[in-house]
């Protein structure tokens, strides 16, 4: 949640708009039509501000026909719809911002697999009855650690949501309890790497910047396999943001032919 809620805000830092509940935030429209406008560079011919419930499902309805114009195209299922946001349903919000998060290829982390079990509690004539479902917000493969939040919706009906979150690794913990260890780590990454890129005449000095366009992690991974990468399979000098991915999308490729695990990290 709050990966998306630091995204939103980093986004919309020019407008001055501060988000700190989702559901509370996105429900009327306001803060989705300036995330869509600023995202996709057009203006949305809406009111501004509208107060009434009407004029809020009005904004809405544009905001969302918008944003399904974009999506379905690229094969996008819609989780989402006017009565779920404008009730202030967290999980169909959940489901819209992260399909604009990958779409848009937001500069963000999205943990890769997690799933959020809902149950439905409804009162019928004196009892309880619940009903579980379990929807998918990314990818779902391995399930660590439960957390529950206890969630309202409109009509009665009292809805728990349980985010499952996958275990975390290494560097999690490092990061968490040492981080004060990292720069031994990275400068024992950077010998390990440049013993092997130098046989190209190549020095690494920091890892953040001169991973990111993919060159080095093709190269790389073609020197610890033994094996020589053509160079048609990936571009040796991208200049576009899309040639970058590229490069780190095949790299990811290479490690999974090499037996590792698929990365956590997405290729943007």
């Amino acid at each position: 949640l709050q990966v998306l809620i630091d995204w939103i805000n980093d986004v919309l830092v020019e407008e001055r708009i501060i988000v700190k509940q989702l559901e509370e935030d996105l429900y009327d429209g306001q803060v989705l039509q300036k995330l869509l406008e600023k995202l996709a560079d057009r203006k949305l011919n809406v009111a501004e501000v509208t107060q009434s419930e009407i004029g809020q499902k009005q904004k809405l309805q544009t905001v969302l026909e918008a944003v399904h114009d974009l999506l379905r195209p690229h094969g996008w299922t819609i989780k989402w719809n006017v009565d779920s946001i404008h009730g202030k349903n967290l999980i169909s919000i959940l489901h819209l911002l992260v399909a604009l998060a990958m779409h848009f290829r937001a500069p963000i982390r999205l943990p890769e697999h997690v799933s959020v079990q809902v149950v439905v509690v409804r009162k019928r004539e004196g009892l309880l009855q619940t009903t579980h479902v379990t929807e998918e917000l990314t990818t779902t493969t391995d399930l660590g650690h439960m957390t529950c939040f206890p969630y309202f919706t409109v009509g009665g009906i009292l809805i728990f949501f349980f985010l499952l979150k996958p275990e975390r690794d290494a560097f999690d913990t490092l990061f968490d309890h040492a981080p004060d260890k990292l720069s031994v780590v990275k400068k024992s990454l950077i010998t390990f790497v440049n013993k092997h890129l130098n046989k190209l005449n190549l020095e690494v000095t920091e890892l953040e910047t001169q991973f990111a366009d993919g060159v080095y992690l093709v190269l790389l991974m073609g020197l610890l396999e033994d094996y020589f990468v053509p160079l048609h399979n990936f571009y040796l000098t991208p200049e576009s943001f899309d040639q970058k991915v590229h490069n780190v999308s095949f790299a990811f490729e290479l490690m999974q032919d090499g037996g590792l695990k698929k990365p956590k990290a997405r290729p943007e």
